[in-house]
């Protein structure tokens, strides 16, 4: 991991998105790249209950104690992003776990707050006053939060970060996927079989093409700020820079990218909200 953290900031990379349930994840951030802090925006995640730190969740002692913790393994005196890792609505309107990130932000340990998660609960944190960030789930086959969070982001002046920002290869089918993100992996698998559309249908020349069409979709939605894309192939990262540098998609592409979705959902008599 440490040739990928690095070759990403070689190349230009300049956010590192992280949460303290990703096991291991702060820890190998800080020992691999904390000794080049000024070239990354470092964003990690808290609220959760977990093994290790004193505090309910949600509560402003679990806040405060998993973020001097994460502050302790990244190796830094601050995170410029600590976002709420998805909770609910009646959460974040209780105030407590915001007034906690508020009191960090104003003690120097954090730059910005904000909020992890998707639908009606992302759209109401973008619309409080010390909201900065949101992090939602955006892709081809995750389109809901394009509407109900990103518009309200833009309205509001909230950056947003896309999660799942290739929809978890879709185009590979579930068989094929494996770790810890299976059950997204598969969710988004059955919605872009019943959206019916191909690289060919989007004048791209075929399935090797989904990768560029998939981040090119997400990355320029308007009122994006940033498309978080994992990877543990240190080659990827070269493929993914080049196909950003390529910009948006055709106007036509993206356009029957966003039918598709809409014509499948409808199909189903299903919403396809965002998935959490």
């Amino acid at each position: 991991m440490a040739d990928i953290l690095n070759g990403l900031l070689d190349q230009g990379v300049n956010l590192i998105d992280t949460a303290a349930g990703y096991s291991g994840s702060e820890e190998m951030i800080g020992k691999t790249i904390g000794g080049r802090r000024d070239d990354y925006i470092l964003v990690s995640k808290c609220g959760r209950a977990m093994e290790g730190v004193e505090g309910a969740e949600w509560s402003e002692e679990v806040i405060t104690n998993t973020l001097d913790r994460a502050l302790a393994r990244l190796q830094t005196d601050h995170l410029d992003v600590m976002l709420l890792h998805t909770c609910d609505l009646e959460t974040l309107k209780a105030g407590e776990a915001v007034g906690a990130l508020v009191k960090a932000r104003d003690a120097g340990k954090i730059r910005f707050l904000g909020y992890a998660g998707d639908n009606e609960a992302a759209a109401y944190a973008a619309q409080l006053d010390d909201v900065a960030v949101i992090e939602t789930s955006v892709s081809i086959c995750d389109q809901a939060n394009i509407e109900n969070v990103l518009a309200p982001c833009r309205e509001n002046n909230v950056g947003v970060l896309s999660k799942r920002s290739i929809a978890n290869a879709a185009w590979k089918g579930a068989a094929q996927q494996r770790g810890m993100y299976v059950n997204y992996a598969e969710n988004y698998a059955q919605r872009l079989e019943k959206m019916a559309i191909t690289p060919e249908d989007l004048g791209f020349s075929g399935p090797e093409d989904w990768p560029e069409i998939a981040l090119r979709f997400t990355l320029f939605q308007p009122g994006l700020s940033c498309a978080i894309v994992g990877t543990t192939k240190p080659g990827n990262v070269t493929t993914n820079l080049a196909a950003a540098a390529k910009g948006p998609l055709p106007e036509d592409a993206a356009g029957k990218i966003r039918a598709a979705f809409r014509q499948a959902e409808a199909a189903t008599g299903e919403t396809w909200l965002g998935l959490q």
